[in-house]
C-alpha cells in the first residue's frame, strides 16, 4: 500500500503542479485580452488596497452579512490557505508513517491551531453542503439562489473540501496514537476520543491507516488542482485565487463597492473626448474583448454563489435578468472565444477581420464559432446577452451590494447599453421619447422651463430665485436643487413644496434656480447615451460655478473658501450631482433633504408636536439607501413625529427592494413578470400599514402607482392578494414632518436643545 500510495501521490502532484502553473499563465493572458483602464484608476494606493484585501478576506465583511453562512465559509476559506502545511506533512508520512513537520510538529500552539481550523473547516463545508442542498434548485425553484449555477461542479469542490477535512483530522488523530498520547492533551482537544481508540490498533495497522489517508488527501487534493487547471472557467474553485486580485482592483480603495458613481465611458485606456473623439475609439461594449481587464476578471471571479441573483428586483419578478447568469454568460462567451482573441482574431469597427488566414489556421472550430455570435442579440439572433436581460436592470445596485467578490455588475450592464444606444440606436422606444425631450428641453416630460417655477406660486411665502430675487448663491445657506420630478410631476410636487416650507418655518436661507436648470442626466447616462449626460452635467456645472460667484480659494486646500452647499429632495439628483459632477468639473457639497431635515430637528428648528396616528413602514430609496448608504436620517425623522409605530419590510436597508424606476426604468413599459413596485407594494401590504413613506420622487410616483392600482381594482371586485386599505397614504417624510410641525399650539418654552452638528455631506 505505501509504495502505490507514493507513486500515485508524486504523479498526481508532478502533474498537477505542471498544469496548474500553466493555467495561471493562461489566466493571466485570458484577462489581458480586455482594454486597459485609464491610468492609476485601479492601481492608487496600492498599501491601502493591501490593506483592503485583508479586511475583506479575514474580516469576510461582505460575506459575514448572511450570518451562519459567512461563519462557516470563513472557516473553509482560511482553512483553504492556512492549512497547507497539512499536504507537507501528508507527503512526509507516505514515506515514514509516524513523520512530523520540523521544528513545529511537536509545538503544541501548532498542534492546537491544527487540530481546531481542521475540524472546523470540515463542520464548516458540512454547514454549507446543508444550506446547498436546503436551497437547492430542485425545491424553491426559481427563488433559489442557486437556480442556474453549475452544480456538479459546486458538488466536486465540495467534495473535496470534505475530504481532506476528514483526512487532516484523522490523520492528526493517528499521529497522537503514534507519537504516544497517553492522557488528555491540549493538542488533541477534539481528536482524543479517536486517538484512544486508534492507541488500542497495532503499529501495523497504524502505519497502514496512515499510509491510506494521507494518499487519499495528496490525491484528491491533486485530483482537484489538475480538474481547476484544465477547467480555467470553473468560477467555483478559481474565485478561492481570482478573489484577490479582484478585491485589490476594485474601484474604490478604501473598500467601498462599485456604487454611486458610474464610471466614465473609456476607450483604450483614455476617457472618451466625445469633442473629439479618436479614430479608433470604442463607443461602449458590443464585443468581449471591449470590456476592460477588470471586466474580464471580474467574469472569472463569480463563485456562482447567486447573493446577486436573490436580491435582484428583475430575477425576483420574473423577467430574464440575473446578475448571476449574465456574468456567467459573460465568462462562458469569453472562455470559449479566447483561443480566437489569443490568436489574434478580432473585428475592427466596419467588421473586418483583423488577423490573416495563417493566424486563424489553427485555432478550434468552436472558438471560431464563439467569434460569430453578437455579444446582445436574441435566442434567434444565437446572442450572448439578450437585449430584454440588458434593458431589465434597475441599476438598484443590490447585486453589487452582496457580491462577495467585488464583481461591478451595473459598470458592465450600462457599457452594453451604451453600444446599443449610440452606435446601434437599439433600445426601448419608450426611452427615446425621454431622450429627445432631454435634448430639446431640458426634462424628460419636454415642458417648457417657465414650468420649472410654478410651484412657487402655491405656497405663501417668497421663494428666491437666483439671478431675480438674489444676486448669487453667496447670499443663502443652501441651493434647493428641485429637480425635474419635484417642479414638474404633481405628486412630486408636493414634497417639494413641504420641504420648501419647513426650510422657511426653520428660518432656513435657501433659494432656488430659475428654470434655466436642465436635468442631471441621471436617466440619460443610465440608459446608455454618456454625450447627453455629459451636455446636460456641464451645462448645469457651468451654470452652477456662476451662481455661486467668483470664491477665494483656500491656499492649503486649493478649494473656494465658502463651501457650494446644496440639498436635493431626489436621490437621483443628489447622487448625480454630489458623485458624477465632479468628473465634469463641478465640485459641491451635497446632502439629501431627509439629512438636512434631521439636523434641523436635532437643533431644536423644526418641532414635531402633532401626533400622525397610525402603523407606517419605510421603503428604502436605491440611490439614497445602497448607493449613498443614507439609511439613519429618514428614520429618526419619523421617529420624532409622535404617534407613529414604525415597522420594516422584511427588505430594508442593505437588502431594500427596489420601486423599478430606477436604470432610466422610470421612462419604459415593464412587460414581463410582475410590475417591481406591485412587489414592493404587496411586501409594504402584508404589514397593513396606514402610511407608506419614501423619499425620492421616482419612488412616491410608482408607489402611488401601484397602491392606487390595487384600490381601483378592489372597488371593481377584480383584486388579487393582499387589499390596499382605502385611507393608505404614501408620502414623502418631508409631508410627515411637515403635518407634525404645522400647528397652533406654541412649542415656545421647551428646553432649548443644543447646537447639533451640521449634516456631513457627500463630496
Amino acid at each position: 500500500m505505501q509504495l502505490a500510495a507514493i507513486i500515485v501521490s508524486l504523479v498526481l502532484i508532478a502533474v498537477g503542479v505542471a498544469l496548474f502553473g500553466r493555467a495561471v499563465v493562461q489566466i493571466y493572458r485570458f484577462v489581458r485580452l480586455g482594454q486597459n483602464v485609464p491610468a492609476g484608476t485601479r492601481t492608487n494606493d496600492p498599501t491601502q488596497r493591501t490593506i483592503t484585501v485583508a479586511k475583506e478576506f479575514l474580516g469576510h465583511t461582505r460575506m459575514n452579512k448572511w450570518g451562519i453562512v459567512g461563519f462557516a465559509h470563513w472557516f473553509v476559506a482560511v482553512g483553504f490557505f492556512s492549512l497547507l502545511l497539512t499536504i507537507v506533512n501528508a507527503i512526509g508520512q507516505l514515506f515514514k508513517a509516524d513523520w512530523i513537520l520540523p521544528v513545529i510538529g511537536e509545538w503544541p500552539p501548532y498542534n492546537v491551531f491544527v487540530e481546531f481550523l481542521g475540524t472546523m473547516t470540515t463542520l464548516g463545508i458540512l454547514t454549507l453542503i446543508v444550506i446547498r442542498q436546503l436551497n437547492r434548485p430542485g425545491r424553491p425553484g426559481r427563488k433559489s439562489r442557486f437556480a442556474g449555477s453549475n452544480t456538479g461542479q459546486a458538488y466536486f469542490v465540495e467534495a473535496v473540501i470534505l475530504i481532506v477535512g476528514v483526512c487532516i483530522f484523522t490523520l492528526h488523530a493517528l499521529e497522537g496514537a503514534q507519537h504516544h498520547v497517553d492522557g488528555y492533551e491540549a493538542s488533541f482537544f477534539v481528536s482524543y476520543p479517536v486517538v484512544a481508540w486508534f492507541r488500542g490498533m497495532d503499529l501495523s495497522t497504524l502505519q497502514n491507516l496512515t499510509y491510506f489517508f494521507a494518499g487519499l488527501k495528496i490525491a484528491t487534493s491533486f485530483i482537484w488542482m489538475i480538474t481547476v487547471a484544465l477547467k480555467t472557467d470553473m468560477g467555483v474553485a478559481w474565485h478561492r485565487f481570482l478573489a484577490f486580485p479582484n478585491i485589490f482592483f476594485k474601484r474604490e480603495s478604501e473598500g467601498g463597492v462599485a456604487l454611486g458613481a458610474l464610471q466614465p465611458m473609456a476607450s483604450n485606456g483614455e476617457l472618451v473626448d466625445f469633442e473629439d473623439p479618436g479614430e479608433d475609439d470604442v463607443y461602449g461594449v458590443s464585443q468581449i474583448e471591449h470590456f476592460s481587464w477588470k471586466g474580464i476578471l471580474d467574469f472569472s471571479t463569480c463563485t456562482e454563489c447567486g447573493r446577486c441573483q436573490s436580491q435582484c428586483p428583475a430575477w425576483n419578478t420574473g423577467k430574464p435578468l440575473s446578475p448571476k447568469l449574465l456574468i456567467m454568460s459573460l465568462r462562458d462567451h469569453a472562455h470559449a472565444k479566447a483561443p480566437y482573441l489569443l490568436a489574434g482574431g478580432g473585428k475592427d469597427m466596419e467588421g473586418n477581420e483583423k488577423a490573416t488566414e495563417e493566424q486563424l489556421a489553427n485555432v478550434p472550430a468552436a472558438a471560431l464559432a464563439e467569434a460569430e455570435r453578437p455579444l446582445i442579440g436574441t435566442l434567434e439572433e444565437n446572442g450572448v446577452i439578450d437585449p430584454d436581460v440588458l434593458w431589465s436592470c434597475t441599476t438598484c445596485g443590490a447585486c453589487v451590494e452582496q457580491c462577495p467578490v467585488d464583481i461591478e455588475h451595473i459598470d458592465h450592464i450600462v457599457d452594453m447599453r451604451r453600444y446599443q444606444v449610440m452606435i446601434e440606436s437599439a433600445f426601448p422606444s419608450e426611452a427615446g421619447t425621454m431622450l429627445k425631450n432631454l435634448e430639446k428641453k431640458g426634462n424628460p416630460w419636454g415642458l417648457a422651463k417657465k414650468q420649472r417655477v410654478e410651484w412657487t406660486k402655491e405656497v405663501d411665502f417668497e421663494v428666491p430665485i437666483v439671478g431675480k430675487d438674489i444676486e448669487d448663491l453667496t447670499e443663502v445657506d443652501y441651493l434647493y436643487w428641485v429637480g425635474c420630478a419635484g417642479a414638474l410631476e404633481d405628486r412630486a410636487k408636493k414634497t417639494t413644496k413641504a420641504f420648501a416650507e419647513l426650510l422657511h418655518m426653520a428660518g432656513v436661507k435657501f433659494a432656488i434656480m430659475g428654470g434655466d436648470e436642465k436635468c442631471t442626466g441621471d436617466s440619460a447616462r443610465r440608459l446608455g447615451n454618456e454625450p447627453l449626460f455629459q451636455q446636460l452635467g456641464q451645462e448645469n456645472v457651468a451654470m452652477l460655478n456662476m451662481a455661486y460667484g467668483e470664491d477665494e480659494e483656500d491656499e492649503s486646500t486649493k478649494k473656494p473658501k465658502s463651501a457650494k452647499k446644496i440639498v436635493a429632495t431626489c436621490p437621483h439628483c443628489f447622487n448625480t450631482i454630489a458623485n458624477e459632477y465632479p468628473q465634469l468639473g463641478g465640485e459641491f457639497e451635497v446632502i439629501h433633504h431627509t439629512q438636512l431635515l434631521q439636523h434641523l430637528i436635532d437643533e431644536g428648528k423644526l418641532v414635531p408636536v402633532t401626533p400622525v396616528d397610525g402603523l407606517i413602514t419605510y421603503h428604502d430609496p436605491c440611490y439614497l439607501g445602497r448607493h449613498n448608504k443614507v439609511y439613519t436620517p429618514p428614520r429618526e425623522i419619523m421617529s420624532a413625529v409622535p404617534g407613529l409605530r414604525q415597522q420594516e419590510m422584511h427588505r430594508h436597508k442593505e437588502r431594500g427592494f427596489c420601486c423599478g424606476a430606477g436604470g432610466a426604468r422610470m421612462w419604459m413599459e415593464e412587460r414581463i413578470g410582475k410590475r417591481i413596485n406591485n412587489e414592493r407594494v404587496d411586501e409594504a401590504l402584508s404589514l397593513n400599514p396606514d402610511i407608506v413613506s419614501t423619499a425620492c420622487p421616482f419612488c412616491l410616483v410608482m408607489l402611488t402607482d401601484s397602491v392606487n392600482g390595487k384600490k381601483a381594482a378592489s372597488e371593481s371586485g377584480s383584486a388579487t392578494g393582499v387589499k390596499a386599505k382605502e385611507t393608505l397614504q404614501v408620502v414623502d417624510v418631508a409631508q410627515l414632518l411637515l403635518d407634525s410641525v404645522k400647528t397652533p399650539a406654541d412649542p415656545a418654552g421647551a428646553a432649548e436643545a443644543e447646537s447639533a452638528p451640521e449634516p456631513e455631506p457627500v463630496k
